[in-house]
């Protein structure tokens, strides 16, 4: 069962371009499926095989997802693993039947994203210290952030070839390692030319103290970060989500705002004045539309705050 866990992994990673990010997270939910399986059938995990994983197992795993306080959305994207590999296994010739066909996924709970109003961005963005090389990074961040509307991991991801600042464009590889190019305003590309000259400097510090390295990369990876910390390297997920959060408690006292939400504001905002649905999908890189009218939940909002307070008989 775990090689045909690993060889799912490889399928997803060679087959169908999926980023690394993706297949790892396959991996941990079929490895979860794979400890429940053992529990339940009371067979070691080495002597699972895929005729083990039955409609019954996916259902009980289902359930024992709910019984642990898991989420719906959490519950559905792991039964959304079981059954891209199970789909994987009747393709493959494991099995000749797709014992994830019948199970039922729980329906997924639709939140309206946490936005920021724009005064509230504004504040964010401006409450770097620029006075230092780190805070002149830090509100490159998030001035791209808002203005392109990137996601967490496409940020970390970009190299210094992929923001063109003359024409104000970023290049950005999404989801399924689609790449897309997405604008950027003045003020962004200036932020991001002015963290450029404290990169080299970084860079430079960094190539000195490992004469055998190469700035600013890992070893073997032909990869060129625009974003590093202090030692010259790339910066993580964690390390952006942390200096987000940081900023978030300094300039506002609302919970639960993360990287993220800058994305959420950036198309709510768009959308609030009047840009085409279809544009903001583009901009987003959402593959299907019906992802991206969830903002118009938000616009909703909007208008219905707009109208009690202006009109004189809603009050």
């Amino acid at each position: 069962m775990r090689d045909a866990i690993r060889a799912f992994g490889d399928h997803l990673a060679l087959n169908r371009n999926a980023s690394e990010h993706t297949v790892r997270n396959y991996d941990a939910d079929l490895v979860q499926f794979l400890y429940f399986l053992g529990a339940s059938t009371g067979t070691p995990r080495h002597a699972l095989t895929p005729a083990h994983v039955t409609p019954d197992a996916i259902r009980g795993f289902l359930g024992e997802l709910h019984a642990r306080g898991n989420s719906r959305s959490t519950a559905a994207r792991r039964i959304s693993a079981l059954r891209s590999f199970a789909r994987y296994l009747r393709r493959e010739g494991v099995r000749d039947d797709d014992p994830a066909a019948l199970v039922g996924s729980p329906r997924r709970e639709h939140r309206v994203p946490q936005v920021l109003s724009v005064d509230e961005v504004t504040a964010l963005i401006e409450t770097p210290d620029t006075s230092t090389p780190l805070g002149r990074r830090d509100r490159a961040i998030l001035e791209l952030f808002y203005a392109s509307g990137l996601r967490l991991s496409e940020l970390v991801g970009l190299d210094v070839q992929d923001v063109n600042l003359t024409s104000r464009m970023v290049r950005v590889m999404g989801k399924g390692r689609k790449e897309r190019l997405v604008p950027c305003h003045q003020k962004a590309t200036d932020a991001v030319r002015a963290w450029l000259k404290d990169r080299a400097v970084l860079v430079a510090q960094a190539a000195a103290m490992d004469p055998g390295g190469v700035p600013g990369r890992r070893r073997g990876a032909p990869e060129d970060p625009l974003f590093v910390n202090y030692r010259g390297t790339r910066l993580t997920p964690r390390s952006v989500h942390r200096l987000v959060t940081r900023y978030v408690a300094l300039c506002t006292t609302r919970y639960g705002i993360s990287p993220h939400a800058l994305r959420h504001s950036f198309a709510t905002h768009l959308l609030e004045r009047g840009a085409d649905l279809r544009a903001i999908q583009e901009l987003l890189g959402h593959v299907e539309l019906t992802t991206t009218q969830r903002y118009t939940q938000v616009d909703v909002q909007h208008l219905l705050a707009v109208y009690r307070a202006a009109h004189p008989k809603a009050k």
